[in-house]
């Protein structure tokens, strides 16, 4: 009987490279273990069409092809190691934490990205401390991958992540905010709002805005009210209390919504006209949260809302997330207003309400 893994296996060694490269796709449909250290091989292969679908066989064959490709991450030659990384990154085994933990120290920034992202995957303690340096690397993908691994780690990163958001280099405490507000800790409201309310950096000052929107404490609502004075932080706070979603900013959204109690100054958006500005976005912005937190209070003034270009597209689609509570306030307006425009966006919410149109 014929044995088609080691066909493929043997053509993996064709001079021609389509061969190659067809044979290895073929390993990775079969998954035999058999063709791990064969296909390993050609992590070196000169044609780079070749050395992807080796990539993707041992990605697709998996946790039998470990030990091997962790083997890789020490080789001399760096192209290799990505390879390994990659995919490591995707099979995420935690046999290979210590490689992957050294390759956090790796010459090439595509080794510690791919690196942090599988040590993100494999959520061990151990790999904390080493990632926390990364937060400052000089690459960008590199401190994203690692703010999400430590936030994928969770728990047991928070207490070095709380520890991060003194570091005196601005890069560290943003990623770090990052981190903490994926991992949801409510260990980390109180010092995100120091934060908030003392960092010297803005872009940390918005980030922490964020997190505590991701987090979603209600113990940070009344913070979060004294920063929608501020004109760079008023759209993300806005944003922040429809996702924490406490009924206590109701009222605050509706102000906003309906412009009752405008900033004392907004900046009017480039490119997009005198009659354009931030405070318009910030009402699209309460339109939204308003949808999110569904409280009923909001629904005249989302009607209202979609009296205004401005504000029309987030209003229809905050007030369709009310179902059919919202089709008595709707039908009015569609037999009385004639902007088509209005009526297409009316009839639209109307629809996702559940609403159907009598036939005659």
């Amino acid at each position: 009987m014929t044995d088609a893994v080691m066909e493929q296996i043997a053509a993996l060694k064709d001079q021609d490279w389509a061969i190659r490269g067809e044979a290895a796709g073929l390993l990775g449909t079969f998954k035999d273990p058999r063709a791990v250290v064969p296909l390993v091989s050609l992590l070196r292969d000169q044609d780079r069409s070749v050395r992807e679908a080796a990539i993707d066989a041992l990605r697709s064959i998996g946790a039998p092809a470990v030990d091997a490709v962790g083997t890789c991450l020490t080789e001399p030659d760096l192209s290799v190691q990505e390879s390994a990384s990659a995919i490591l990154a995707a099979i995420a085994d935690e046999r290979v934490l210590a490689p992957l933990i050294t390759a956090l120290h790796s010459g090439d920034w595509i080794v510690r990205m791919h690196a942090a992202h599988a040590l993100g995957r494999v959520r061990h303690a151990d790999a904390v401390e080493p990632l926390i340096p990364l937060l400052q690397d000089k690459v960008k993908a590199v401190r994203e991958e690692a703010a999400a691994a430590l936030a994928a780690i969770g728990d047991a990163a928070i207490s070095s992540l709380l520890k991060a958001l003194q570091h005196e280099d601005w890069l560290v405490r943003l990623h770090t905010v990052e981190s903490l507000g994926k991992a949801r800790s409510k260990q980390a409201v109180e010092p995100l709002l120091s934060l908030l309310f003392n960092d010297r950096d803005s872009a940390v000052r918005e980030d922490a805005v964020r997190a505590l929107g991701e987090i979603g404490d209600p113990q940070a609502v009344d913070y979060l009210f004294k920063t929608l004075q501020e004109p760079g932080l008023r759209t993300l706070t806005v944003e922040a209390l429809g996702r924490i979603g406490d009924q206590r900013a109701v009222p605050v959204l509706i102000e906003i919504l309906t412009g009752v109690r405008p900033p004392e100054a907004t900046r009017t958006v480039v490119g997009c006209g005198d009659q354009w500005n931030e405070e318009a976005i910030t009402q699209g912005a309460a339109a939204r949260a308003l949808g999110a937190i569904a409280d009923e209070r909001a629904i005249p003034s989302l009607v209202a809302a979609l009296g205004s270009t401005f504000t029309r597209v987030e209003a229809a689609v905050a007030l369709a997330k009310f179902g059919s509570k919202v089709i008595p306030f709707l039908i009015p307006l569609l037999n009385d207003t004639q902007d088509e425009n209005l009526r297409f966006h009316v009839r639209e919410t109307l629809t996702s309400a559940g609403w159907r149109p009598r036939r005659m």
